[in-house]
């Protein structure tokens, strides 16, 4: 049943946020014991707050233009565990508490403070919750955090600018993360929306954990359940699911990922996005952390999250760009270039022992022909199944587009029987792929140094290849 507040209180309260300068209003928090809670309202706000829900500025539109004294406040947002957990923290646990935060449902920067309030009515506790809106970020006021929070928001900050190896500096931050938290696993997973794949960037567990490492979920359907964190997050800046309660909430939202967690052993979860200038980048998250440090779990990685999402957006973009320069992006197999820097490595490299090397040179037959019948789409994609045959023989890796449609493969290490087996698995290989056909030359020499030897005999052994599949094609010659 909905509580009534006496006219007199909101009278009294309505004098209280009305001597607040900037947009201010008291939440009622219906206490239910043992940490549980009931209905969250809006018992009565100032005109900036009511203003900024019934004119708001362009795009902090809210569910309702009307403002309603003492109705739940998901009658004006999306629930959110962040709010409800803040107002519970002030007005039950009498607590001051400060939060800056960008949530994604609403483009500005939100500076609250929430300030516990008397009298207390039966199980019925009040706060006050008083906000500031910015349209961009003020990094004073982000950094306005205790000494202790911002030591160790510091500490992560110097990591990363200070080192040469990320992945293995990045390892280092997600235990001092779990550390922080108190957490039974904490990890940062990536995602590729081009791709629609996860990768696992680190992971970190507690001594004695009986959690499964990430790799083993992440199969082809992955990337689905971690697209649909973005819904079950509902537009705050993260989720911070405690105990069985907020897990309520979760499963309501997100029932597929709820049982996965469940299934995996986790009763609370903290989960954070890491963007970088509004880019989804992936997720960092804490499974079975301490929910006593649950207030200063936030508010030290809303900021940390801040500073890894920008440092992991420069990662990252260095290695697309790394891979933009030494793939080739219609088939996906190492480009000329990066077989030029190879080749050059192997001439120079200074081996006691010298190590052998194989070439073979796929040179796809009929490409023009095609391109000129059926077009150059036709074309691509007769070049992309002659690059997945190749892969099926050898590792992509070893495999460049030397050409238009010439192929190279470099290995080291390999006997010359060996490389003259892997040639004929090729032959098998091209038969699954319509329309693919290699003329193949093959060389090998003891000593990876004379790689462009081995070059240059296999290019004229491909080109007797092609010469003999033209005698008996002559229909396909270009």
């Amino acid at each position: 049943m909905k509580e009534v507040l006496r006219e007199v209180d909101i009278e009294q309260y309505q004098k209280v946020v009305d001597g607040i300068g900037v947009m201010a209003c008291i939440v009622s928090v219906e206490d239910l014991g043992d940490g549980k809670r009931g209905k969250f309202r809006i018992v009565t706000g100032n005109k900036a707050y009511i203003d900024s829900i019934e004119h708001p500025s362009p795009g902090t539109e809210m569910l309702t233009d009307r403002f309603t004294p003492n109705a739940e406040y998901t009658e004006y947002l999306t629930r959110d565990l962040n709010f409800e957990d803040a107002c519970y923290n002030a007005a039950v646990k009498k607590k001051c508490l400060h939060s800056y935060v960008h949530p994604d449902r609403i483009p500005v920067w939100f500076n609250m403070t929430f300030l516990p309030v008397e009298p207390d009515m039966g199980n019925i506790k009040h706060c006050m919750y008083i906000m500031e809106i910015n349209f961009e970020a003020c990094s004073e006021r982000m950094s306005n955090i205790s000494g202790e929070k911002a030591s160790a928001v510091l500490e992560t900050c110097i990591k990363l600018r200070g080192t040469g190896d990320f992945k293995r500096t990045i390892q280092d931050v997600i235990e001092d993360i779990r550390e922080l938290c108190d957490a039974e696993h904490c990890c940062i997973l990536t995602m590729d929306a081009y791709e629609r794949t996860c990768s696992v960037m680190c992971e970190a567990f507690a001594e004695g954990s009986t959690l499964l490492p990430m790799e083993t979920y992440l199969d082809e359907s992955f990337y689905d359940i971690a697209d649909s964190w973005e819904d079950t997050i509902a537009g705050s800046n993260c989720l911070l699911a405690k105990n069985e309660q907020d897990m309520e909430v979760v499963k309501e939202r997100n029932p597929v990922w709820h049982a996965s967690l469940v299934g995996a052993g986790a009763g609370s979860i903290a989960l954070f996005p890491l963007k970088s200038q509004d880019q989804l980048l992936g997720y960092i998250w804490a499974l079975n952390f301490n929910a006593d440090k649950a207030v200063d779990i936030k508010e030290t990685l809303e900021l940390t999250t801040f500073i890894l999402g920008s440092e992991l957006g420069n990662y990252l973009l260095v290695d697309r760009l790394r891979i933009l320069s030494s793939r080739d992006m219609l088939t996906g197999v190492m480009n000329r270039n990066e077989m030029n820097n190879y080749v050059d490595s192997l001439c120079t490299r200074e081996n006691e022992e010298p190590d052998p090397v194989g070439v073979v040179f796929a040179d796809l037959n009929g490409l023009k022909v095609v391109n000129d019948r059926e077009g150059h789409s036709a074309g691509d994609k007769l070049l992309r199944n002659a690059a997945n045959a190749l892969r099926e023989v050898f590792d992509e890796r070893t495999i460049f587009r030397a050409g238009g449609d010439e192929f190279s493969i470099i290995v080291e290490g390999m006997g010359e029987d060996e490389l003259r087996n892997m040639v004929e698995l090729v032959r098998l290989a091209e038969a699954k792929y319509e329309g693919v056909s290699f003329a193949l030359g093959y060389s090998h020499e003891p000593d990876s140094r004379n790689v462009r030897t081995a070059l240059r005999h296999a290019d004229e052994n491909m080109y007797e290849d092609k010469r003999l599949y033209y005698e008996r094609y002559p229909e396909r010659k270009r």
